[in-house]
């Protein structure tokens, strides 16, 4: 168990936004929230999937919505606990942990903040290893586990429970749901046991966020380079250089969707990359060729900074490195492949991991 400090929050915030592709919300009004619950109740702990045992109980705190909203509303406070508590009076075992359900933004820093206002740990595992805009695609789903029951609340005193027959269903209904709650709603959910975290998750997620974010943090008081920085610590690939001269955007049931056009620099001139997103981005298309694509991690970096940029905050002139990163190995399994794949979001072009696509022999993060 290890109490994490004001500094762990920002490597962690910063980290996720890489390891969010463009989703998961604004990292740095998630670590605020880290922040100001640390300030209040006291730090966060984090534990390793090693320190639960079978008989632990663990529940999963989430924003489920669009992010753009999210910059508006800051249901990160009584939303948040109100949920939680929803939940925890349908629940017959106390709970002993939370864990985040994905890595991205807002919603890694989610359970650190309910962590210091419930004075409970953190697992060290999430259930995506980087950020899907749905949430039937996580590593659950594959283990044929169920997220409800599930608790949604809004700044309102509303919370509902959801009891659905599969994380398919609570998609749908949640996505509803964050609709009527003005786009975006706090949740908690999924009640699994200790054992369902070791066999059923991504581990070490978080301290992989922190090891990214601290990267990018000492590159820049080095006056170094980000980018190369993450680069090296994620084993990723780069797959473009240059500046945003077009984006679209929109927001369509509970998601944001679009795509940023750059036109390319340096060693990439001549050229056009489109990344097409849904909260996260999806693709990132080159000259009319896919280079990467969903299960793998597209994220959009500052060329000066190395800083992720989330989709809501791409903008027209920003200089950026779109990179590539390998997703955890469950994705790249037939199962994983069928839930989270191209196709599924409307691709029809076959997955291929990222290091073929490009013709790299880099090796994923261990």
């Amino acid at each position: 168990m290890r109490t994490l400090t004001p500094a762990d929050l920002h490597d962690i915030a910063a980290g996720s936004a890489v390891l969010g592709t463009g989703g998961g919300g604004d990292p740095y009004i998630g670590e605020l929230a880290a922040l100001r619950s640390l300030d209040e109740f006291g730090p966060p702990r984090l534990i390793g999937v090693d320190e639960i045992v079978d008989t632990d109980r663990v529940v999963i705190p989430f924003m489920v919505g669009s992010p753009v909203p999210l910059i508006e509303k800051f249901p990160l406070g009584k939303e948040l606990t109100n949920a939680y508590h929803a939940l925890s009076r349908f629940l017959s075992d106390p709970v002993t942990a939370v864990m985040p359900v994905e890595i991205g933004g807002v919603n890694s820093m989610v359970p650190l903040s309910l962590s210091s206002r419930l004075g409970k740990p953190v697992v060290d595992a999430d259930c995506m290893g980087r950020a899907f805009p749905e949430g039937q695609l996580i590593t659950l789903t594959l283990d044929g586990i169920g997220m409800s029951p599930v608790s949604l609340a809004d700044e309102r005193g509303n919370s509902v429970i959801l009891e659905t027959c599969d994380n398919f269903w609570l998609e749908r209904f949640s996505r509803s749901l964050a609709i009527d709650f003005g786009a975006i709603a706090a949740g908690v959910g999924a009640p699994l046991t200790g054992r369902q975290v070791r066999e059923s998750t991504v581990h070490g997620s978080l301290s992989y966020a922190e090891r990214i974010g601290r990267a990018i943090r000492e590159a820049r008081a080095a006056k170094q380079d980000g980018v190369a920085a993450i680069l090296s610590e994620t084993r990723g690939f780069e797959i473009f250089r240059g500046k945003i001269t077009d984006v679209q955007r929109r927001i369509e049931r509970g998601w944001t969707l679009g795509e940023a056009i750059l036109e390319g620099s340096e060693g990439y001139a001549g050229s056009r990359l489109v990344v097409r997103f849904q909260n996260e981005n999806l693709v990132a298309i080159r000259d009319d060729a896919i280079v990467a694509s969903v299960p793998d991690l597209i994220t959009i970096l500052d060329a000066d900074l190395g800083d992720a940029i989330t989709t809501e905050h791409l903008r027209y002139g920003y200089r950026v490195v779109v990179v590539g990163i390998r997703c955890d190995a469950k994705w790249r399994t037939p199962a994983g492949i069928a839930l989270a794949g191209p196709r599924h979001f409307g691709y029809e072009v076959d997955y291929v991991p990222i290091e073929q696509r490009l013709g790299g022999s880099a090796t994923p993060p261990g």
